[in-house]
């Protein structure tokens, strides 16, 4: 999120949407306020699981799904922390909504919060397995591409 606003600030005539995780964002919650104090119209689509969602995904991944502190009851209502600091803010736990929010996330003139309510277990890909390069990616459970090579398996 910070550095999406700061990314808002440097380019104030384009859209500028920072798509995260829900501990992610809890991690800079208090940066915030800075989009509000300099009107800046920054956007957040929340994906929101419930759960630090990379670290669960790893524990799944490479560690035989022993999962270990990676899920959390006392996350805040998102959508009122939001507004708490001065922002636009929505929650979409329909599929077929997501349009419309969308829509009026990125219509809205000032900073908006989209807390998109998402499976606790989806995963989220591509991503770089432990060791490896930015020229390998894990696709999907089972699925790596190489750049240069085809899909290995």
């Amino acid at each position: 999120m910070p550095g999406a606003t700061g990314a808002q600030i440097a380019h104030p005539d384009k859209t500028v949407a920072c798509v995260s995780g829900d501990a992610s964002i809890l991690m800079n919650i208090q940066e915030m306020s800075t989009p509000s104090q300099h009107a800046t119209p920054v956007k957040v689509v929340l994906c929101n699981k419930g759960r630090m969602g990379m670290v669960r995904q790893w524990q799944q991944l490479n560690f035989g799904n022993r999962l270990s502190h990676s899920w959390t009851e006392a996350l805040p209502d998102f959508v009122l922390l939001a507004r708490a600091f001065g922002w636009g803010a929505r929650s979409v736990s329909d599929p077929a909504d997501l349009g419309a929010a969308l829509a009026q996330c990125m219509a809205h003139h000032g900073p908006f919060f989209l807390d998109v309510q998402v499976a606790a277990q989806e995963n989220c890909f591509p991503m770089i397995q432990t060791g490896s390069g930015h020229h390998r990616m894990l696709m999907a459970n089972g699925s790596l591409y190489e750049e240069g090579a085809a899909a290995i398996k």
